[in-house]
């Protein structure tokens, strides 16, 4: 089968756009659209195979920050030798397995070494949730080409950490799971590369599932590309198909190699390397920032231009007005998975930085005599806010270590130096402070850090940051993806709608049964919905969201229908006053537990809540009348922080000390529903 058609009549672009459904089947059969579509005019299909003379050509479109004169352009060199890649995809589509088997293949670690799984999830929280938190840098060596490689994390909440880490890159491998095709994060992510005018290669991953449809998922992606304004040379991206477990890979679903040695090829000759200006004035931009307890603070960043030696005077700038001097007292380049003391660093590596204690993100380490800032980094607004303070609670202090308002306030003074996308204010009080974030599990992951480190202190219900523009309120949207079994279908679909969810999009997936449904909901409504969303579909149900916009006030939403069982006085309870409490609802605590007055208790089983006393111990004047009955107790509910933040409403608090998480009413507001 041939298929002509002329460029008078239409540009490459229109063609390209035209043809995408059979550019992206034969892509799949291994041939990219460089290589179908030919510079003289003709649109050329039927090879099934990917000829061996002919090397597909792959192209990125140059970024807008680059210099546009023709001096600037003459100093400007490529650098063959090294590759900045980043792996960016929505959560749970193997990016930091994908890396495992990189760094395995590349012969990072030794033959007989032992080593974890997801090695690059180095922090406890990480391997306890099994996701990616922090943006992590490590590097390979593939046929004397450095390849530097950031893994970044796929929850929506943590866009911040990715947003900042493409500063540092030329391309991305942009990881699609060979099922669920492209998801809101892969929306958010691959918006952002592109907006950088970086390179992408696309890795359909997980290609040996049962249920993959990698020609679906390279269609939906293109059509992605074209969604979010791609250039034409964007949109001719080279697809790989890989399995990250198996570490195999391949330009054919059907065909894989016995390694990755196909998505090596791809990163070397599909990404660019850094366009570095050599013998200009040195520039490199702290994208992020680590402590360590000997050397202090490490700035992590990439070289833009000129290079940087042990012991060199250099500037600080943050803007061009405000810079200060310093000395760099040591310089470390990543080679494998460890940092390696270096002299001097080439524009176009990345590298970190010791002895500038003061240094920030987003300020530029430059030249002592001629530096110039390099333009700050930006980040998305956040949108969820909590109040945190000291705790009040009759059981303050008994297991934290820092608990007063001025270690609060350092520790969230901290947590901004490297968090870019929060932001703390003082609250209504003096020991209260509000903290605002991209969504709920940005704060809890804050939340835990801080309450394993020592800290105990009180958190607020979320809340969503309104704005008002030309008198009118506006409120965060957010596009909330669903997938669930058809069977429970029904119930998912009534408490969306109940939430001022819009339905935009459902479809059917595969042979596994399940329904994809897509909604533009406000992100009131996704408080608490994720325990909610469990339970009208029996656990099945798999919920993601990503920020949309800003749009009009949707009206009054109810997220919680039933009250709470509070403790009416302080002391421990007993199996005897639990027998008769549980009747009114779901209880939180066992026999033989302190409680206080407002803690609370259980889950009423009525809307308002309930005043209990389960301290109440059996009166033992008369023996005959008082036989011990065997008592039968539920198992109590255990709530982990998470469950505990989306449960209380707005007259609650969460207590959170280091080896306890408990709920209270806030004794400053009124009580409801008494």
């Amino acid at each position: 089968m041939e298929l002509s058609l002329s460029t008078s009549l239409a540009s490459p672009a229109v063609l390209r756009r035209q043809a995408s459904p059979l550019l992206h089947n034969q892509q799949v059969l291994g041939v990219s659209f460089a290589s179908a579509l030919k510079p003289g005019g003709a649109l050329r299909f039927g090879s099934r195979r990917r000829p061996l003379h002919r090397p597909i050509t792959c192209s990125a479109s140059p970024s807008t920050a680059e210099p546009s004169s023709e001096v600037k352009k003459k100093t400007l060199v490529r650098r063959n030798d090294v590759r900045n890649i980043a792996i960016v995809a929505h959560v749970d589509h193997g990016k930091t397995t994908l890396v495992d088997s990189m760094l395995r293949q590349a012969k990072v670690f030794r033959d007989n070494q032992v080593m974890q799984e997801r090695i690059m999830d180095s922090n406890d929280l990480e391997r306890e949730r099994g996701i990616t938190i922090l943006s992590k840098n490590t590097s390979i060596t593939y046929k004397n080409t450095k390849v530097n490689i950031i893994d970044t994390p796929g929850h929506s909440d943590f866009g911040g950490e990715v947003e900042r880490v493409l500063n540092m890159v030329d391309g991305v491998l942009l990881v699609v799971d060979s099922v669920e095709g492209p998801m809101p994060q892969t929306r958010f992510v691959l918006k952002k590369a592109l907006e950088f005018g970086h390179a992408v290669v696309v890795v359909v991953n997980k290609i040996d599932r049962p249920s993959a449809r990698p020609e679906f998922v390279v269609n939906s992606t293109f059509e992605l590309f074209i969604e979010l304004n791609a250039t034409d040379e964007q949109c001719d991206f080279q697809a790989i198909y890989a399995s990250g477990i198996k570490g195999k890979a391949g330009l054919n679903p059907d065909d894989l190699a016995e390694d990755l040695g196909p998505l090596f090829e791809a990163i070397i000759r599909c990404v660019p390397g850094p366009n570095i200006e050599k013998d200009g004035a040195l520039q490199m931009l702290a994208t992020n920032i680590e402590y360590d307890e000997h050397k202090g603070r490490i700035a992590i960043g990439r070289l833009h231009a000129g290079a940087l030696r042990k012991g060199m005077d250099v500037r600080v700038c943050t803007s061009e007005d405000s810079c200060r001097f310093a000395r760099v007292s040591e310089l470390f380049v990543y080679e494998k998975f460890y940092r390696v003391p270096a002299d001097t660093v080439e524009a176009g590596d990345i590298c970190a930085v010791c002895g500038i204690d003061d240094i920030q993100i987003g300020e530029t380490i430059a030249d002592k005599a001629h530096g110039k800032p390099l333009p700050t980094i930006k980040v998305e607004e956040p949108t969820v806010k909590m109040s945190f303070s000291v705790n009040t609670s009759p059981f303050s202090g008994r297991e934290g270590k820092y608990v007063t308002s001025r270690n609060l306030r350092d520790r969230l003074n901290r947590e901004l130096e490297r968090n870019l996308a929060m932001k703390v204010e003082d609250g209504e009080t003096a020991d209260t402070f509000i903290i605002s974030g991209r969504g709920t599990l940005h704060i809890t992951i804050l939340i835990e850090n801080m309450r394993r480190e020592g800290y105990e202190f009180m958190v607020g219900p979320p809340k969503v940051i309104n704005k008002r523009v030309n008198d009118k309120l506006l409120e965060p949207y957010e596009v909330a993806t669903v997938e669930v079994p058809e069977n429970h279908m029904g119930p998912v679909v009534e408490l969306l709608g109940k939430r001022r969810g819009q339905m935009f999009d459902m479809q059917g997936v595969g042979s596994e049964g399940t329904v994809f449904l897509r909604y533009k909901i406000p992100t009131r409504g996704l408080l608490g919905l994720r325990n909610a969303i469990l339970t009208a579909s029996r656990g099945t149900a798999i919920l993601n969201t990503v920020f949309d916009s800003y749009g009009p006030w949707a009206g009054d939403i109810s997220t919680r229908d039933l009250g709470s069982l509070v403790a009416f006085e302080d002391g421990t309870s007993t199996s005897y006053a639990l027998a008769s409490a549980q009747e009114r609802g779901q209880m939180f605590v066992g026999a033989g537990v302190d409680v206080y007055k407002g803690q609370i208790v259980g889950i009423h089983q009525r809307p308002g809540d309930l005043g209990l006393n389960i301290c109440k111990k059996k009166a033992a004047t008369n023996i005959r009348s008082n036989k011990d009955v065997t008592v039968v107790l539920d198992t109590p509910l255990t709530y982990s922080l998470d469950d505990c933040i989306e449960y209380i409403e707005e007259d609650e608090l969460v207590e959170v000390t280091p080896l306890s998480i408990r709920m209270c009413k806030n004794p400053k507001m009124a009580k409801k529903g008494r």
